[in-house]
């Protein structure tokens, strides 16, 4: 995210909005508190953080903030899988939880994943944070937030019933399917993927076995020039 605390907005209205944040980089929420959380200025208030999508669920279904500023990819099954785990959440009739993304990713998929599960709107992390604040208000109130170029994607997505929402390859994978294809074709080996999902190797072996069987792929080479293909590394 780039900008300084100088950047953050003032908040003149006096507004007040609780926030978690979801990320699996300490430093980068770090940042994030410093450069939004100083709440007398900004109206954020940080109110917990979560590195993966255990501690996520557990944390947001404690505090019940307003917004969760949610990473895409998490140890544990992803944004995707916190949003289908709070969906009761999200459906509240008073005081529901809304959703803003907040990811370096701007592949579209990722983009239309996270809607689909229920978010509110995908910014990337090189949001100023005077424009990360009013999306966070933005989404308070209930409106859809987008970095400029993603709103595309989303509409490109949905505007036309003639047309599959997702790549119809990608959408025989499961989540986890899809979080091992990324690690594979950013060039993790199995043990690393397994450390960084909480899974065995096995496991992992297994999800990439699936994978290269639903996708009709013979090894992780030809893996990899498909996912970057479709702009997923």
């Amino acid at each position: 995210m780039t900008g300084t605390t100088e950047d953050s907005a003032v908040n003149d209205g006096g507004r007040r909005v609780r926030v978690v944040l979801v990320d699996d980089h300490r430093m980068f929420r770090t940042g994030v508190q410093a450069e939004i959380g100083e709440t007398a200025r900004t109206g954020v208030e940080v109110v917990g953080e979560a590195a993966d999508v255990d501690q996520a669920v557990t944390v947001i279904t404690a505090t019940r903030p307003e917004v969760v500023l949610l990473d895409v990819h998490l140890p544990g099954g992803g944004g995707v899988e916190v949003l289908r785990r709070c969906a009761p959440l999200m459906a509240a009739a008073e005081n529901p939880v809304r959703f803003l993304a907040l990811s370096v990713s701007d592949a579209a998929e990722d983009v239309i994943g996270v809607i689909r599960g229920g978010a509110r709107g995908y910014v990337t992390k090189t949001i100023t944070g005077t424009d990360l604040v009013d999306s966070i208000f933005r989404v308070q109130d209930g409106d859809a937030v987008f970095s400029p170029r993603l709103a595309g994607f989303v509409l490109d997505a949905f505007a036309s019933t003639d047309a599959p929402p997702v790549d119809e390859d990608l959408d025989r994978l499961t989540q986890r399917e899809r979080e091992v294809l990324r690690l594979i074709a950013r060039g993790y080996a199995y043990k690393e993927i397994a450390k960084q999902l909480f899974i065995s190797v096995k496991t992992v072996e297994s999800h990439v076995s699936a994978v290269l069987r639903k996708l009709q792929l013979s090894n992780r080479h030809e893996l990899t020039r498909w996912a970057t293909a479709r702009r997923l590394v």
